[in-house]
């Protein structure tokens, strides 16, 4: 009768390997939890950095790195202006609004101003600039839609291509579509809108908004344009 040996003491060879392969495992795995919980630029320039360092990945600094990045070896001095980690807060949802000045506040970035949907139109005899009472009316309700935000408004003047009276004391059409602006921000100004929201501009008759013959329409030339742009007060009032 065959007699069945006893196994070798102790655990099989392949439980020591799969036992280092966890712990590494596991290690990596704290060191990822580790990294997403780091608040501060520095601390997290500090790590990848090291990483870069031990993993041989030099060139890539400026993909890795979030903030402003300061290189510590002379090696990646010439790459600390380059890359999007020069984004300011990249790790912390990157800029919060569309700005006027850049990250360096001597670079501005000039960019095309949009108009809001709020706004409108306020329509005048073709040599006044005086309010009338359906004006000052209309006034109310463009004033309603304005009142108590932050953005930049404009008070465009515009006129019919008529010449301006001379007995009026206009020197030509954009003296007169300025003074319409004018008299609609000295109303908006009295009903409560704070005077640093409004830019005044005078288009005379270069925006009409009728070219042809028949005389009712070619009067809603003679207006006022009142817009709400897509800029706010307190960033264009200096640096």
């Amino acid at each position: 009768m065959a007699i069945e040996e006893e196994p070798d003491p102790g655990i099989p060879e392949w439980v020591v390997t799969f036992g280092d392969m966890m712990s590494l495992l596991l290690t990596f795995f704290i060191m990822l939890v580790s990294m997403s919980e780091m608040k501060q630029d520095e601390k997290f320039q500090a790590v990848a950095e090291a990483l870069r360092e031990q993993m041989g990945h030099d060139m890539s600094a400026m993909t890795l790195v979030p903030g402003s990045f300061r290189p510590r070896n002379s090696t990646m001095e010439w790459n600390a202006s380059m890359g999007r980690a020069k984004k300011k807060g990249l790790n912390n949802g990157g800029q919060e609004n569309k700005a006027v000045t850049g990250e360096n506040e001597k670079v501005q970035v000039v960019r095309p101003g949009e108009d809001s949907s709020v706004g409108g139109q306020v329509y005048f005899g073709e040599q006044a600039i005086e309010l009338s009472e359906a004006n000052k009316r209309a006034l109310m309700s463009i004033i309603e839609q304005v009142d108590g935000k932050p953005q930049k408004i404009e008070i465009r003047g515009h006129t019919s291509r008529r010449p301006v009276n001379r007995e009026s004391g206009f020197r030509d059409l954009g003296d007169l579509a300025y003074e319409r602006a004018r008299s609609t921000m000295e109303f908006m100004v009295k009903q409560g809108i704070d005077p640093s929201r409004i830019r005044l501009s005078s288009a005379g008759a270069e925006e009409p908004l009728y070219n042809g013959v028949d005389p009712e329409r070619l009067k809603r030339n003679s207006r006022v344009q009142i817009l709400m742009w897509d800029e706010r007060v307190q960033d264009l009032d200096g640096s």
